[in-house]
């Protein structure tokens, strides 16, 4: 009994009530940063795909350095230099740009992947069939691609939920954070909080790893 003693003592309704709502603003900033990542991964992923002159060599360029980079360190920088420069953004905006930046970096390396999968023959008969580059790229291409793509996408948006614990170092209100708020309070806390927190975590992974296994089993 008093091994479960403080499991009895955290997983009160407030405290519950508490880390629910940093789960919340979790899945929040984790939602609007997929949301916004795949729009403009998709974007630079078609661009370099098409290898635009001037435009296609910058953006790999962009997208190279932020891939090499620590997402914490982007973190900071959003947070912490912007403002030196006169923009300043909330918390929750912070976090959100940043991990926007870092997973769309990621989205456009596997949409570009996914693009120049495609067999070369099957765009020279879009193009021979009358179609033109867009047309082609839209009715021919990208239909394929897609399918290939979805499941390490879903797989990247899985990391981009556990990414946003990271967060965590500018106060931003999460799950980490109030769990941390409340294993302060008694250092016998901080393992029933712990696994309260794996949980919430786990489900949600879970359930998109099974959304992307299923995905994988579909394209075999």
């Amino acid at each position: 009994m008093e091994f479960l003693a403080p499991f009895m003592e955290v997983y009160t309704l407030d405290n519950v009530k508490f880390l629910l709502e940093g789960f919340a603003v979790t899945l929040k900033v984790a939602t609007l940063s997929i949301v916004f990542s795949f729009i403009i991964g998709e974007l630079i992923g078609t661009l370099r795909y098409a290898r635009i002159p001037v435009v296609s060599p910058f953006l790999a360029l962009v997208v190279e350095t932020i891939r090499n980079l620590p997402l914490l360190l982007i973190i900071f920088f959003t947070y912490f230099a912007l403002p030196e420069i006169g923009i300043e953004m909330e918390i929750t905006t912070a976090a959100i740009v940043a991990l926007t930046v870092f997973e769309s970096a990621m989205i456009s390396e596997i949409i570009r992947g996914g693009l120049n999968s495609i067999e070369k023959g099957q765009i020279e008969a879009g193009r021979s069939s009358g179609l033109t580059n867009t047309q082609t790229l839209r009715y021919i291409i990208v239909p394929q691609a897609l399918r290939r793509m979805v499941p390490p996408i879903v797989s990247q948006f899985i990391s981009l939920l556990k990414d946003t614990s990271l967060a965590v170092v500018i106060a931003l209100p999460d799950l980490l954070h109030n769990g941390q708020i409340i294993y302060a309070q008694k250092g016998s806390y901080v393992v029933p909080v712990f696994i309260l927190i794996a949980f919430l975590y786990f489900i949600v992974n879970f359930t998109l790893s099974l959304v992307a296994r299923r995905l994988e089993i579909k394209q075999t």
